[in-house]
């Protein structure tokens, strides 16, 4: 019996490596029309996807509101705002400025921002994958809850951050940063003479025919086609916070539509943008980025077998994802006019790499249960230890197997054939692994359902102590909700139908449940929140979770009406 679940477990990890005939234009048109009808909600802010293999459409639709105050339906040829999508395309600015002679990667920053503090020691390519040890100044208590509204020029953006302390020396490290690709911008500016944006318009936009890819800022005038963008406040949406456009730069201040997206990723790809050299230093991720898997503006690693190139967006009112697979020339862009989703439903990522794989004849693998009795269940319950720090927990709660990484949430599993399990969420799977004697000794866990899977043993550690809640009046409730602010995120408690529950920038809002009037606790995360002072009305709310310890202040501001 125990070589018959190695057998089938085998059998299953092998099924993402195997692939069918590719599906046809109208396979993958009505995978993804299901897909999308699955995640959307006719009246609730809403997305636009395309699906193509080379240069050929084989989905194009979208689903949702452009405007739920006008009640606009959203469509494909609309505009979006596309974050940190923007930063491939800075990042081939520069490439093509250097191609040009106008620059060199390997020159130091203070050539072109001239007295940037350590700037002798910061290259180019430093600031392009992320290992200039700047400090993102997204990051700076504050910066995100009222001067991002603010119109900047690039000099005053660049003094807002210039003398933070770094997080590492040049080079010696690797932290994703939008301040690098604040100066990404500014070297475009000084090489090329032009706004960092003008000279993207010029040397990119214009020659590809991407007649909708442009600055998304409101002086720069009206963007016929923009739609509107929001943000979810526990049960209900509200406008997008405000953002001056000047401030997400060449980090993530651009616009555009899933066709010009399409357009960029076959003029990329098919070196129509930058010489092969150039294109491979792009995408190929080198030193401490490598750990990370980052390239220059681009993200590379593996779907379904695949290599795979990608990046994604999030910035106030919008989410964005853009992919391409190589070996099979596919391309998907997903844009979504709002930076929170309902409960339950795909992020743009999720939703890009699901249609990808149904695209190529990888797809994931049904969530289609087995039956699994309950003392089959408690075989799997223990603590598996990754690391000094850090474990996975498997309980049984609710009739059900649950995974549970220290810090993080507890997330249901689906039991799919003996030992084998795939989360309720995304796409990751957990195979458990038995000796000889065939009782559970480890757990083999395949992230995103990639790879070979990473053992983790089982230990002898007892089962963390489940945490129990108590009843609080009104009163006591009511003290808590409000805004509270720390470094670009916002941490907002609300009193939904008297349940209080708390809710972080770009998240959806989840219950918390008291264990005294000033400290509560979380369900789906391993997290505490403690309030304080402890009594009248808190300043601040201080985050536990994972070994990080995150104080929050209260901000007294209205917020956007819905």
């Amino acid at each position: 019996m125990v070589r018959q679940f190695m057998l089938v477990a085998l059998l299953f990890a092998s099924a993402g490596a195997l692939q069918a005939a590719p599906p046809d234009k109208a396979e993958v048109a009505a995978f993804a029309e299901r897909m999308l009808a699955d995640n959307c909600d006719l009246q609730a802010p809403g997305m636009a996807v395309l699906v193509a293999r080379g240069d050929e459409v084989l989905f194009r639709g979208a689903c949702g509101r452009a405007s739920l105050e006008l009640d606009v339906p959203l469509a494909p040829e609309q505009v979006f705002r596309i974050g940190s999508v923007t930063k491939q395309m800075s990042a081939a600015a520069v490439l093509k400025l250097a191609e040009d002679g106008r620059l060199a990667l390997h020159e130091p920053l203070t050539k072109y921002v001239p007295g940037y503090p350590g700037g002798d020691a910061i290259t180019v390519a430093m600031l392009l994958d992320h290992t200039s040890g700047i400090r993102s100044y997204t990051d700076i208590p504050g910066a995100m809850a009222g001067p991002v509204r603010l119109d900047v020029t690039t000099a005053e953006l660049i003094d807002a951050f210039k003398d933070q302390q770094p997080d590492f020396a040049p080079g010696e490290g690797w932290s994703y940063n939008n301040s690098g690709y604040v100066l990404v911008g500014a070297v475009i500016e000084a090489a090329s003479g032009m706004s960092w944006h003008a000279y993207l318009q010029d040397a990119l936009f214009a020659p590809l025919g991407m007649a909708h890819t442009r600055y998304g800022n409101a002086a720069e005038g009206v963007i016929p086609g923009h739609v509107s963008g929001y943000t979810r406040i526990g049960e209900r949406w509200a406008a997008a916070n405000p953002l001056s456009m000047t401030q997400p730069h060449a980090a993530g201040a651009l616009v555009s539509t899933v066709d010009d997206l399409l357009r960029w990723n076959r003029a990329l790809h098919a070196g129509r943008v930058l010489h092969e050299d150039s294109y491979r230093r792009m995408v190929t991720p080198a030193g401490k980025a490598a750990e990370h898997d980052y390239g220059y503006g681009i993200v590379a690693g593996t779907l379904r077998g695949q290599p795979v190139l990608q990046h994604g967006g999030g910035i106030f009112g919008f989410s964005s994802y853009l992919l391409y697979l190589p070996d099979s020339d596919l391309s998907v862009a997903v844009l979504y006019n709002a930076d929170a989703g309902r409960p339950g439903m795909l992020g743009t990522g999720r939703l890009g790499n699901l249609l990808a794989a149904h695209a190529i004849g990888r797809p994931y693998p049904e969530k289609t249960p087995i039956e699994m009795d309950p003392d089959t269940l408690r075989e799997y319950e223990g603590v598996y230890r990754i690391d000094d720090a850090n474990t996975r927990v498997l309980r049984v709660s609710d009739g059900g197997l649950t995974s549970q990484r220290t810090g993080g949430p507890a997330y249901a599993l689906i039991p799919v054939a003996p030992d084998t399990f795939l989360f309720e969420e995304g796409f990751s799977r957990m195979v458990l692994e038995r000796d000889a004697a065939g009782r559970v000794r480890a757990m083999r866990f395949y992230p995103e359902d990639e790879g070979e899977g990473e053992v983790v043993e089982r230990t002898d550690e007892p089962l963390p102590a489940a945490r129990d809640a108590i009843e609080l009046p009104a009163a006591a409730l009511e003290r808590l909700v409000g805004e509270y602010v720390r470094e670009g995120m916002t941490l907002t408690i609300v009193l939904e139908g008297g349940t209080p529950k708390a809710q972080l920038t770009g998240q959806p809002a989840f219950e918390i449940f008291a264990e005294s009037p000033s400290r509560f606790f979380l369900k789906v995360v391993d997290a505490t929140l403690e309030f304080a002072p402890a009594s009248g009305r808190p300043d601040t709310v201080t985050l536990h979770q994972g070994g990080a310890v995150l104080e929050f202040r209260r901000e007294d501001r209205a917020r956007d009406s819905e």
